[in-house]
């Protein structure tokens, strides 16, 4: 474990030290602005800035200040956002999806097989295929996919293959052998091992029963894992995005992250969700929270997995699921163990992020919250519930009360929307997704997209947020409308609302005198053009700490 000595080494260095107060100022002006300042839609024309600060924002006919000592930029006419903070999703598989079989969007298993089989072509030298993105519910069949379609083409060589969703995985009989995955095997709990009617495993994986394959997969190296860490958040930052919560950090990934911060090489900043099913996980809660002077890796809160995903059908509900009698999903804890992890980590000072989807999930969850909370009298920790994506109405209020976080991703539901209906029936689907029920409770949203599940392109959320349809503005009037956000509460959600969700909200998700100088330059002005077109915006630049790294 190196954590102590390299925290140590980035505290005592320098490396971090704040702008002196000879920075430069700068001016960048001919901009159409826009920040939701303390819940308030902000517009400006003009922002000035020294070294990382923000001096001040210019209103349309507001003198600008002459002095030959400032650095004018001309803005040409772009939109300024804040810096875009996504509060969930998974830096290390996004880079590493850049580099794997895409399989999103394929609408077929065969066409899934093609895929692997051109990526293949094209990487003839790995030991193992290894893909993500594919969705059974977008096929002719509906159905789970099996390992003789990939037997096929990859008799030899083992394949796995993760669902969109990251909570199933579909892996060959090479594969399958290399595990020692048989029909005697036994499914772990909180998992499930899909079956044909002979009992003989098909290939599909579903939660923690995925682990009977990864774990035979070689690990990355930590030269390896920094490579992805740069790749991931350098192609983050092209979107627009400043800030990411990474849900899910292990011991190894946090190692290199640490690296990566003492050698100056984060060009995004990184608030750090440790996985609470990492083996050094009670050593990590022994360390406590670490957060860098410069705040470019916080290392504040836990992830913790109550359940499975809506689609594999692993989210825990509390009635059987509408469209298979029997099954009501995976809850990924034996009954008291989650709340243990969860007091580990309040009384060790973490905020406690827990994915929630199914109502039961979110219902198991919120009570322990209700209960910990009290005994460790950590409200001002601001818990979050991880998707809260199917609530029990009289579960909505709760969040306010408790003081507990939505952490909840837009896309999710424009992708769900073929589905989840067909999974919930007419009365559960009102609790779905229910974004302005939230709203209205006084609860807060932090916005992400759960990358590489979902895009992590943010203004795709915000396009989902607002007008509830995909990007071939389907259904027309949208999915369940009387859900949606306005655009102001769409973009606080991921700005303000998500930088509040790690207690950063008086350094950076507003544009203000005193905040960190994160802002994006995009191609069209956001509150201008139609709704439908939300999607389309292309991100110019973008900048951290007053300086441009895109």
């Amino acid at each position: 474990m190196i954590i102590n000595k390299v925290v140590k080494a980035l505290i005592t260095s320098g490396l971090f030290l704040s702008f002196t107060s000879y920075a430069q100022t700068s001016l960048i002006s001919n901009v159409s602005g826009y920040s939701v300042n303390d819940g308030v839609l902000t517009p400006f024309s003009a922002i000035a800035f020294e070294g990382d600060k923000v001096l001040k924002l210019y209103g349309k006919d507001e003198p600008l200040p002459k002095k030959e000592s400032i650095v004018y930029i001309d803005g040409e006419g772009q939109t300024m956002l804040p810096g875009l903070i996504d509060a969930h999703g998974h830096v290390l598989s996004y880079g590493l999806s850049l580099m794997r079989a895409q399989l999103r969007g394929a609408e077929s298993e065969s066409e899934a097989v093609k895929r692997v089989k051109l990526f293949r072509d094209a990487q003839p030298e790995l030991n193992w295929v290894q893909g993500r993105g594919w969705n059974q519910v977008l096929w002719p069949s509906k159905s789970f996919p099996s390992a003789k379609s990939l037997d096929k083409i990859f008799p030899d060589t083992p394949v796995w293959l993760i669902r969109i969703d990251g909570h199933a995985g579909w892996a060959n009989s090479a594969a399958m052998t290399l595990s020692n995955i048989n029909a005697q095997t036994q499914s772990p709990e909180g998992g499930e091992i899909i079956r044909d009617a002979s009992g003989q495993p098909t290939g599909v994986f579903i939660d923690k029963a995925m682990s009977l394959i990864s774990q035979n997969i070689p690990s990355l190296t930590q030269t390896e894992q920094r490579a992805v860490l740069k790749l991931s958040m350098k192609e983050l930052s092209k979107l627009g995005l400043t800030s990411v919560h990474d849900a899910g950090v292990g011991n190894d990934t946090l190692e290199a992250y640490l690296s990566l911060a003492k050698a100056g090489e984060m060009p995004i900043r990184i608030y750090a969700m440790l996985d609470a099913d990492d083996r050094h996980f009670s050593e990590l809660m022994k360390q406590g929270p670490i957060r860098l002077p410069e705040h470019k890796l916080d290392i504040a809160s836990v992830k913790i997995s109550a359940d499975g995903a809506l689609g594999s059908r692993g989210a825990a509900l509390i009635e059987d699921y509408s469209d298979q009698e029997g099954n009501n999903g995976l809850l990924l804890y034996p009954e008291g163990e989650m709340a243990k992890v969860m007091k580990l980590a309040m009384e060790s000072g973490f905020q406690v992020n827990t994915h929630a989807i199914g109502d039961q999930a979110n219902k198991l969850v919120l009570d322990n919250y209700q209960d910990l909370i009290k005994e460790t009298n950590t409200g001002e920790l601001r818990h979050r519930v991880e998707h809260a994506q199917v609530l029990r109405l009289e579960d909505i209020p709760r969040f306010a009360k408790l003081n507990v976080i939505a952490s909840m991703q837009a896309t999710h539901a424009t992708s769900d929307k073929n589905m989840a209906l067909d999974r919930l029936g007419s009365e559960r689907i009102k609790g779905a997704y229910a974004w302005r029920r939230l709203l209205e409770s006084g609860a807060v949203i932090a916005a992400g997209s759960d990358f590489p599940i979902e895009s992590a392109n943010p203004f795709f959320g915000l396009h989902a947020s607002v007008t509830r349809q995909d990007q071939q503005n389907r259904p027309e009037n949208g999915w369940y409308s009387s859900q949606s956000m306005t655009l102001t509460q769409a973009l606080n959600s991921f700005t303000q609302g998500a930088a509040y969700a790690a207690h950063q909200e008086s350094l950076i998700g507003q544009l203000k005198p005193g905040m960190k100088a994160d802002f994006i330059l995009v191609d069209q002005d956001i509150f201008a053009i139609p709704a439908s077109e939300l999607w389309q915006t292309q991100v110019n630049q973008t900048w951290i700490d007053g300086k441009r790294i895109y």
